[in-house]
C-alpha cells in the first residue's frame, strides 16, 4: 500500500514574479510590449531590449516598475553579452531571460524566397534566441529561467512559410538541447508556442475572410486568441511554480494543433 504524500504548509504561488529581474527582447511592440506591462505590473524589474529606441523608451515610460532600456540587434553576440553584463551591474543578476524578438513570416514559395530573406528570418528568430540564451546562461544563478517565444507554425507549417516555420521548429529542438545543457546549473528552458492571435502581425490573415474562417474552423475553441490569453503562460514559466518544468513546449493555441 502506498504511503501518504507529505503535505507542505504552503505551495509556491503560480505566476508570482515579484522582485524578479527579467530581460525581455522584442519589447518595443506587440507581444513584447504586452509582456513588459504584465511583468512590471506583477512586480518584476524588466530590462527592455529592442532595435527601435523611440518605441522601447515609450514602453518603458508607460509601466510602473523599474526598467532598463537597451537598443540593439539580437543577432549581435556582443550586444547580448552587454545586455547581460549591464543588467547584472544595475540589478545584481538576471533571473529570467525571455527570447521574444522575432520577425513575421515571409509568405513565399521556395523559388520566390531570396537567400537573404531566408537568412534574415533564421538569424533573427533562431540565432538571436540562441545568443540571448547563451548570454543568460553565463550570468544566471541557480534556478534561472530561459523562455523562448515559438509558434504553432513550427509544428504545423503552412504554404509559403518555410523560413518562419523552420526558425520556430528549430527553437523547439534548441530549447530541449539547452534544457539538458543547463540543467546542472538549475536553469530551466521552455517554449511558449502561440497559436493564431489577433495582433498587428496577423492582420493579413485576420482581414481575409477565407483565411480567418479557416483558422477559426481549425481552432478547437472556434475563435482567435486575444493577446492577454498569452500572458499567463509566461508568468507561470518564470515563477517558482514551474521550477520542475524544463524542455517543454506550452502551446497556447485554443486547440489549433488538435484539429
Amino acid at each position: 500500500m502506498l504511503g501518504r504524500i507529505a503535505i507542505p504548509a504552503s505551495f509556491r504561488p503560480v505566476g508570482d514574479v515579484r522582485g524578479l529581474r527579467v530581460v525581455l527582447t522584442g519589447a518595443g511592440r506587440g507581444l513584447g510590449e504586452l509582456l513588459t506591462h504584465a511583468f512590471s505590473r506583477a512586480g518584476a524589474k524588466v530590462a527592455l531590449v529592442a532595435r527601435t529606441e523611440r518605441e522601447v523608451k515609450s514602453v518603458a515610460a508607460a509601466v510602473p516598475g523599474p526598467t532598463l532600456v537597451f537598443c540593439g540587434d539580437v543577432r549581435d553576440a556582443e550586444f547580448n553579452e552587454e545586455v547581460a553584463d549591464a543588467t547584472v551591474s544595475e540589478w545584481g543578476g538576471v533571473d529570467v531571460w525571455i527570447c521574444n524578438a522575432g520577425i513575421s513570416p515571409i509568405v513565399a514559395g521556395p523559388v520566390e524566397t531570396a537567400p537573404a530573406e531566408w537568412r534574415e528570418v533564421i538569424d533573427v528568430n533562431l540565432t538571436g534566441a540562441f545568443l540571448g540564451a547563451r548570454a543568460a546562461a553565463r550570468v544566471m544563478g541557480d534556478g534561472g529561467r530561459v523562455i523562448f517565444t515559438g509558434s504553432v507554425l513550427g509544428e504545423r507549417p503552412g504554404r509559403g512559410l518555410a523560413a518562419y516555420s523552420a526558425s520556430k521548429a528549430g527553437l523547439v529542438g534548441m530549447a530541449k538541447a539547452l534544457a539538458l545543457d543547463l540543467a546542472p546549473s538549475g536553469i530551466t528552458v521552455n517554449v511558449v508556442a502561440p497559436g493564431w492571435f489577433d495582433s498587428p502581425l496577423t492582420e493579413g490573415w485576420k482581414n481575409n475572410e477565407r483565411l480567418s474562417g479557416s483558422i477559426r474552423e481549425h481552432t478547437a475553441l472556434k475563435r482567435w486568441g486575444q493577446p492577454t490569453d498569452l500572458v499567463g503562460a509566461y508568468l507561470f514559466l518564470a515563477s517558482e511554480a514551474a521550477a520542475f518544468l524544463t524542455g517543454a513546449v506550452v502551446n497556447v493555441d485554443g486547440g489549433y494543433l488538435l484539429t
